[in-house]
């Protein structure tokens, strides 16, 4: 993804079960001229994992992952830092694809990318940072190769999150759905 984005960081807004992602504008080829990308959940997770995320995961809310943490069986405190400026604690937890409840569908559903993406890891490593109003600073999610930071820097904002504008926009979720033989 980083060949899209001279920035190591990328954007990436969730909206309605849609990623959209910031990328620079591409001279030739389906981003050309393009500043967003969008990938339908469904494309990575699956239908049946897409439909798990959305009615209780990370479905619009990226607070909504730690919802994931309640299958966890250990977790560790691994004490305090200093996480964009915020004093937290760090707390690590291991979860196993077995025990993961309805979004185990994400990751072993027969149209589910994230098998392979992950080369078959069967456990996610997730990090958390929560400061002392109990609210996460980041959430560091790991699985296989796959590595996922959010920081979170203001909860209860007013401000709904919207798509980008439809013609900055490239919808990419059938190319990658087909890239995984869905």
């Amino acid at each position: 993804m980083q060949a899209l984005q001279d920035d190591p960081t990328i954007r990436t807004l969730l909206v309605d079960g849609v990623y959209y992602y910031d990328v620079d504008p591409q001279a030739s080829g389906p981003l050309a001229g393009k500043e967003w990308m969008k990938i339908d959940s469904s494309a990575v997770f699956g239908d049946s994992g897409s439909e798990a995320f959305k009615s209780g995961g990370a479905g619009g809310n990226p607070a909504d992952s730690l919802k994931g943490l309640k299958y966890a069986s250990d977790v560790e405190d691994l004490g305090t830092s200093t996480v964009n400026g915020r004093k937290a604690t760090h707390y690590r937890a291991v979860l196993d694809q077995k025990d993961m409840g309805k979004f185990e569908h994400a990751y072993k559903g027969e149209d589910s990318a994230i098998n392979s993406l992950t080369g078959g890891a069967d456990s996610m490593t997730m990090d958390i940072w929560v400061d002392d109003k109990d609210l996460p600073v980041r959430l560091k999610q790991v699985m296989g190769p796959i590595k996922v930071t959010m920081d979170f820097g203001k909860f209860g904002a007013t401000a709904g999150i919207e798509a980008p504008p439809a013609a900055e926009t490239a919808d990419m979720t059938e190319a990658i759905k087909e890239a995984n033989g869905q």
